[in-house]
């Protein structure tokens, strides 16, 4: 990549004092290891739409479909102030050619889900979403979001940084001159990815790229969208090992009988979650350099994300 990937994030999780109290919520995960891959762009709703620190704490108050933003003691709603910021807001952020963003959870502003919503008689309900946060998500549908504490799920955390990485390559692709051999590359790049994800828009995308009564233009616009709802797919082990299997069948003609057996071996020791999916991985990476499957080695399946975060040691 030519550039270093760019990625919204709250404020107070990278140590800055910007919360209500005074206080942060610094993320080691994020600053230090996420940190090295990354650019930040902060944004602390609060504070930027003039906001003090310290100030009054708030919560959200109503409805989850249409909830207020209110001060607890004083009252005061600040409502309109935030969505008419938010506005203004999401608009600048299309300028930074973002790859994504990691909210803080449970904020009244910031919180992607489950914010506490207080009802007419007092008792929250965990079904909301932060004000500035749901209109981040609702201008920028297909990047991936996530917030700090679903960070700490392994699955989840893969998950969106595989995502941040695609986005990224996407972005690139992009920004440059709309040709049908770039966009080919990308795509092919990308098959096993893809299909680990939704073997549906696999097929779909697949379509797209070969069909000869579209335009260049018109596969340049469609494709992103295809991606980015495939992308919002998880994996599975099943879906995992249908991809591993069909890797498999690349070098099956040059394998002995010893290395399919193994490679056997180790896909059901996957499939039965007697070990992560770093494993089968690092053995199809060793077969791929061992038998030169070009193919394969351009494949970001086998290579999603930088290997020092460790992300396939634990899904």
């Amino acid at each position: 990549m030519t550039a270093t990937i760019k990625l919204g994030v709250s404020q107070c999780l990278l140590g800055d004092k910007v919360r209500y109290d005074g206080g942060h919520k610094l993320d080691r995960f994020i600053t230090n290891t996420l940190g090295q891959y990354v650019t930040f762009v902060p944004v602390c709703p609060e504070v930027e739409c003039g906001l003090g620190v310290p100030r009054e704490a708030m919560r959200l108050e109503g409805t989850p479909e249409t909830p207020r933003l209110v001060t607890r003691k004083s009252r005061i709603d600040h409502t309109q102030r935030m969505r008419d910021w938010a506005e203004k807001r999401v608009r600048e952020l299309e300028k930074e050619g973002l790859c994504g963003f990691i909210f803080k959870s449970g904020s009244p502003s910031s919180g992607m889900e489950r914010v506490k919503v207080y009802g007419e008689k007092g008792m929250p309900l965990k079904k909301g979403v932060g004000i500035f946060a749901a209109r981040f998500m609702s201008h920028f549908p297909l990047l991936p979001v996530e917030d700090d504490g679903r960070l700490n799920d392994p699955k989840l955390r893969e998950h969106f940084i595989e995502l941040i990485f695609v986005f990224k390559r996407l972005r690139e692709v992009l920004a440059g001159e709309r040709k049908m051999g770039v966009l080919v590359d990308f795509h092919t790049r990308h098959k096993l990815l893809i299909m680990a994800h939704s073997p549906d828009h696999y097929r779909h995308m697949g379509k797209l790229v070969a069909d000869g009564s579209l335009t260049v233009s018109e596969k340049y616009d469609r494709y992103p969208t295809l991606i980015g709802e495939a992308m919002k797919f998880k994996t599975t082990i099943k879906k995992n090992v249908n991809v591993l299997q069909h890797i498999m069948g690349y070098f099956k003609k040059h394998i002995s009988p010893d290395e399919k057996q193994e490679i056997l071996e180790i896909l059901e020791l996957y499939r039965d979650g007697h070990v992560p999916l770093i494993v089968p991985v690092t053995l199809m990476n060793h077969y791929v350099r061992k038998y030169d499957q070009p193919y394969l080695k351009a494949q970001y399946y086998l290579n999603p994300h930088p290997l020092e975060l460790h992300l396939r040691n634990h899904v």
